[in-house]
């Protein structure tokens, strides 16, 4: 126990400020998810899963008695959220795979998980409604639960995490623009609140999910002119 207990208090000293390593591993399981995700392999699914078990830990602070002794509910509420549509995210795509790989897929689509598309403007609607109208409504329900201000943004980043995650779930191209909306608002939040660490991540995750949306992008182009091409054949 007192093993178990040194591991999950350890932290990293940079001058005066003092980083767990639970929230830096953590994040490490989050860009490597990432990762998985940009090039379509199941295995982005229960990487994420094991790294949103150790941020749930770092984010109740309280809760913890970590070093940093604040709730941020809505990043802890989004960790439990990450890991149940997760779960859903992983089926997806197993059963996308088993089927690309039965079709006897080209080279290039071989081995993928998911085949990107536009999500239609019905969807895109619903996208944005569910952001701005979800962020309205928990906004008062963390507040009342004590979270850390300003609540709208902590509410914002688990709305935007929980419709980012549904996106590509469902393979839209643009959950990472949606990431993008969280990390624009996540990064002041984290450093506020003393998880700088999780802040330096957001900052990368928001360079790394414009990558990721261009290159969903243009795989889905690529997609648009093989079907067309196939269809001018037929």
């Amino acid at each position: 126990m007192d093993l178990i207990h040194t591991l999950f208090d350890a932290q990293l000293t940079i001058g005066d400020q003092h980083l767990l390593w639970r929230e830096i591993v953590g994040n490490g399981f989050g860009l490597a998810s990432a990762l998985g995700g940009m090039r379509r392999k199941v295995w982005a699914w229960p990487v994420g899963i094991v790294g949103n078990l150790l941020l749930l830990t770092v984010f109740l602070g309280a809760v913890f008695a970590t070093p940093n002794p604040v709730n941020l509910l809505g990043q802890a509420g989004r960790q439990v959220m990450f890991v149940i549509v997760s779960v859903y995210g992983w089926v997806q795509w197993r059963r996308t795979r088993q089927r690309l790989d039965g079709a006897d897929a080209d080279a290039d689509s071989h081995g993928v998980a998911v085949v990107p598309r536009w999500a239609s403007w019905r969807q895109r609607v619903f996208l944005v409604v569910a952001l701005v109208g979800g962020t309205a409504l928990l906004t008062p329900v963390f507040r009342a639960l004590e979270s850390y201000e300003p609540v709208w943004a902590d509410a914002w980043i688990f709305m935007g995490s929980l419709l980012a995650t549904y996106g590509m779930a469902k393979g839209w191209v643009e959950f990472w623009l949606i990431w993008v909306a969280v990390d624009v608002v996540g990064v002041p939040l984290l450093l506020s609140a003393g998880y700088y660490a999780s802040a330096f991540m957001y900052v990368f995750y928001g360079a790394f999910t414009l990558v990721g949306f261009f290159v969903w992008w243009r795989v889905r182009r690529r997609a648009t002119a093989d079907e067309e091409a196939a269809a001018a054949v037929a």
